[in-house]
């Protein structure tokens, strides 16, 4: 009874998690460039020291986002951009370090500096990204940033940076708390030409609803299971120990 309830224990428990897993996605339902995460459960023994394991008990874990494009809306807004395929825009996270996002809704602070809705430094060939007053920014395809300054006509535009596109292999990055994309192995992604811009546009995130609303309700039903196989335990272990005192 002991290898039974600590099963449906654990099963309930990582139900549980699965849970809040489909749940986190259902919340970015709206997030810009949001990657839904996958979750999957598995059995996995207990080993105490050498030899073989004890029990077995459930784990549920990420092994890697949903990779598919989202939807495009169409925002007319020259500091939104979205990527056409493959590829990421590469930021700098809170830690100072480099990571990549799929959200191209940016924005200029008071400093000039080009951000993220977040925050984040937009990084560039050089590092962040900053431009100077104007009248008039574009970004193109390629990432290049050109502004046509004050008082100056449409002739006079000028390129102020290049945001940094980056395509890394999907198996080498990982998913952080944060949200954003890092390489699994620390180095910071190259370059990538191949990476192409939509101006004005913005990438949806490619959450399914029914989806992640049908396997919330699976697992609820799972963790019912489990649970009801834990009351069964107990009730037999009872029976048991009655059995044992009347012999």
């Amino acid at each position: 009874m002991d290898k039974a309830l600590f099963i449906a224990m654990t099963g309930a428990k990582h139900n549980m998690l699965a849970q809040a897993n489909r749940a986190n996605n259902l919340a970015n339902l709206s997030t810009t460039g949001f990657r839904a995460d996958f979750e999957q459960s598995r059995s996995m023994g207990v080993y105490y020291g050498d030899g073989q394991p004890t029990r077995a008990y459930a784990l549920t874990e990420s092994p890697r986002s949903d990779f598919t494009s989202g939807p495009m809306i169409t925002t007319n807004n020259p500091l939104d951009v979205a990527i056409q395929g493959n590829g990421f825009f590469a930021v700098q996270a809170p830690d100072g370090t480099e990571a990549y996002t799929r959200a191209g809704n940016f924005g200029v602070d008071a400093t000039g500096m080009l951000r993220t809705m977040n925050g984040l430094p937009v990084l560039g060939d050089g590092g962040p990204i900053t431009i100077p007053e104007n009248k008039k920014v574009q970004i193109g395809a390629d990432g290049t940033i050109s502004v046509v300054g004050q008082d100056q006509g449409p002739e006079a535009m000028v390129e102020v940076g290049r945001i940094k596109l980056v395509n890394p292999d999907i198996k080498a990055i990982e998913k952080g708390d944060d949200g954003l994309f890092r390489q699994r192995d620390g180095l910071n992604a190259l370059p990538a030409a191949e990476v192409t811009l939509r101006s004005g546009m913005l990438e949806g995130s490619n959450v399914n609803a029914i989806d992640e609303f049908t396997q919330i309700l699976s697992l609820a039903r799972q963790y019912e299971m489990q649970v009801k196989l834990m009351k069964t335990a107990e009730e037999t272990s009872a029976s048991s120990a009655q059995l044992l005192q009347m012999s």
